[in-house]
């Protein structure tokens, strides 16, 4: 998975632990999201979106390629 979510977060002048605490994760959940080395719930992400005022579609996305041979049978 894809993200914005540095560019996000400091578009609205956020720190990373300042986020973590608004959405109950750690500072260290933050950094690997934004990294891209853990790809949250659905639930986080939304979280994460209200926090930084962004849709989901600004913030998070996949790469057609990311997609298994499993997830575009039926596409």
């Amino acid at each position: 998975m894809k993200n914005n979510l540095k560019v996000a977060r400091v578009q609205v002048d956020l720190t990373q632990q300042q986020l973590a605490e608004k959405v109950g994760v750690t500072r260290q959940t933050i950094s690997l999201i934004e990294k891209g080395n853990y790809n949250p719930t659905l639930k986080l992400c939304l979280k994460i979106c209200y926090a930084v005022n962004k849709t989901l579609n600004d913030v998070f996305w996949i790469e057609r390629g990311e997609f298994s041979n499993e997830d575009t049978k039926n596409k």
